[in-house]
């Protein structure tokens, strides 16, 4: 957890209607590199931990017996629940649980899944806690858990870059320099160091897979506004009564940097990072 700050309930509060539009998707080969590195035999189960709107549980269902997703923000796992049900899946079950309320009764796993969200996390206490539910052999993963480098394309982008540095400014004009997280700041960021905590719970050496990205993307100006209001620092319950307002300039900006309403992102190559209980 991150220091100087404290969990609440709104760290996320509203995003969730902006998550699947927003983020930069994962690469599309993140299903086959997890079945190529994991142990599928027998029956596994898979447990999701602060899954968001699903959005990694989703991707990985068709390979276990059983899915579990668990979060913190009641919007996201409605969400989940909402696609899991368009897409006919109920081999999948959606607990609004903070990962500190684990084992919950939930079974024993073969993998847990953490993406971009084990910082927010008590993660001494959460790691010890996985490792008891784990399978011997199974393993915590964490997606995208190692800053990776991505090769810049090799041919000039179509459109611009979404403007990130008037993007930056304009959310400080509202919200302040520091970071905002919930009803708390972030004064030292979140945390690194993850492989001291999850020694110190059992866990082995890690392994590192990388998944390729690289696909050009078009991006719209809505693709954007819903990108900044997906994240924490920037959720829309942070600007209060002055959301219109922000709204407004933020398109205001996002319109005169694009070509025509329109900007071109990279989807970044990605490390599946694979801590295995022994």
């Amino acid at each position: 957890m991150p220091e100087g700050w404290v969990w609440d309930e709104t760290l996320f509060a509203g995003s969730s209607e902006f998550y699947d539009r927003g983020r930069i998707p994962y690469p599309p080969g993140l299903r086959d590199a997890f079945a190529a590195m994991a142990d599928l035999r027998g029956s596994p189960r898979l447990i999701d931990v602060g899954c968001g709107p699903g959005t990694v549980a989703l991707r990985l269902a068709d390979l276990f017996t059983g899915v579990v997703g668990i979060d913190a923000d009641r919007g996201m796992i409605d969400e989940a629940i909402r696609v899991a049900a368009m897409r006919n899946l109920t081999s999948a079950q959606w607990f609004q649980l903070r990962a500190e309320e684990l084992p919950a009764g939930l079974g024993s796993f073969r993998y847990a899944t953490f993406a971009q969200s084990f910082h927010w996390m008590d993660r001494e206490l959460v790691a010890a806690r996985v490792f008891d539910m784990l399978e011997p052999g199974g393993a915590f993963v964490h997606v995208g858990g190692q800053e990776i480098e991505t090769p810049s394309p090799e041919q000039p982008l179509p459109h611009p870059l979404p403007p990130a540095n008037d993007i930056r400014l304009l959310k400080q004009s509202y919200l302040g320099p520091e970071v905002r997280a919930g009803q708390g700041v972030l004064p030292h960021g979140t945390p690194g160091n993850e492989w001291d905590v999850l020694r110190a719970a059992g866990f082995a050496t890690p392994s590192v897979t990388r998944v390729t990205g690289r696909q050009l993307l078009e991006r719209t100006v809505d693709d954007i506004v819903a990108q900044v209001f997906s994240l924490s620092g920037s959720a829309p319950h942070l600007f209060g009564d002055q959301l219109a307002d922000f709204e407004h300039d933020l398109r205001a900006r996002l319109a005169a940097a694009s070509d025509g309403g329109h900007f071109t992102e990279q989807v970044p190559d990605l490390a599946l990072v694979l801590y295995r209980r022994p």
